[in-house]
């Protein structure tokens, strides 16, 4: 049988793994969930392609379960490291393409780095940083770091620029600064330019540097 085309495994149907794995059904992917908690799978069997009780330590069972013929997998098992670990290992043994684990610490992120995971997450300090970021500055809505000091933010324009240009936002005096598009509702709005002009409650989607996005919301 054939790998199927953006199909995902996630193994562990906690809060965590739950989610991802409804999140990924809701946009169209083929999607199977796994978990040795026969009524955290019995919650998914409505929402998921396929939802199945497995244990992921055991690489003999997750073969026969058919989760080498997916192209991504991520490992959401929450505290019982030593099976986050060993089914890290199988899936890599497995041979599936894509891994992704999720990690209690920082001595588990090492671990499941150097067993091959492409990436590892920690839930709580990523959401931290997330939440931290915002508080910090009420403009920023949202934002996705894209590494290397770079992020997407959505700022959100003030009552005072309502009514004004975009030349008015004086992006050019900022460094490392791309205004991207505006959403404007639920409509986004293309060939933005400096005579475009803003509306209390749009939200700017901007590309740049994480200190630079920081001073631009400040001085809005």
């Amino acid at each position: 049988m054939p790998k199927e085309t953006r199909s995902f495994a996630v193994l562990g149907l906690g809060g965590f793994g739950s989610t991802v794995a409804l999140e990924l059904a809701r946009f169209g992917n083929r999607v199977i969930g796994a978990d040795l908690d026969e009524r955290k799978v019995s919650r998914m069997v409505p929402h998921l392609h396929s939802a199945i009780i497995l244990d992921a330590t055991d690489e003999a069972a997750m073969r026969e379960a058919g989760i080498d013929r997916y192209d991504v997998a991520l490992v959401a098992i929450g505290r019982d490291i030593k099976a986050s670990i060993l089914a890290t290992m199988n899936l890599r043994l497995l041979g599936v393409g894509t891994i992704w684990s999720k990690a209690s610490d920082r001595t588990h992120h090492r671990i499941l780095s150097k067993l091959g995971a492409d990436r590892v997450i920690l839930p709580e300090q990523e959401m931290g940083r997330h939440s931290a970021q915002m508080l910090h500055n009420p403009a920023v809505q949202d934002y996705v770091s894209l590494g290397n000091g770079f992020s997407v933010v959505n700022i959100i324009v003030p009552e005072k620029l309502d009514g004004e240009a975009v030349s008015a936002l004086a992006i050019g005096s900022e460094h490392d600064i791309r205004l991207l598009g505006i959403m404007r509702g639920t409509e986004y709005l293309e060939g933005v330019g400096e005579e475009t002009p803003l509306e209390q409650g749009d939200k700017l989607i901007m590309l740049g540097r994480r200190a630079d996005l920081r001073q631009f919301g400040r001085r809005l």
